[in-house]
């Protein structure tokens, strides 16, 4: 039997305790921004390589390229919203928080080399 709340799930909305959020970090925001911004400007070096004619191999080249910093920027958004979030629902103490920044940035290079 399906409840009204798993009709409302299954509908897209968000339960409480899954509530969206957001980077509340500035300086997680700021990097985030910055790497799209050259993942941006990557993509208009594409849309220039094209219209000027340039070789498909040279263009598969920089869209490879934009993919791998996309998927960086992916990662990293990722492991600043898993810190925040565990932070505020855990409320770990220094020594904590210390371990917690490693195993994260631990996480993140093992992750990364999947890509």
């Amino acid at each position: 039997m399906v409840t009204a709340g798993k009709k409302a799930l299954k509908a897209g909305a968000v339960s409480a305790d899954c509530a969206p959020t957001v980077l509340h970090d500035a300086g997680a925001r700021t990097e985030i921004l910055n790497r799209l911004r050259r993942a941006e400007g990557q993509l208009r070096g594409i849309q220039r390589m094209v219209e000027e004619g340039e070789d498909c191999l040279k263009i598969g080249q920089q869209f490879a390229a934009v993919r791998k910093a996309l998927d960086s920027t992916y990662l990293r958004m990722t492991v600043c919203f898993m810190a925040q979030e565990l932070e505020q629902k855990l409320a770990p103490d220094d020594a904590q928080k210390a371990g917690l920044a490693t195993m994260l940035k631990d996480m993140e290079t093992l992750l990364a080399r999947m890509g």
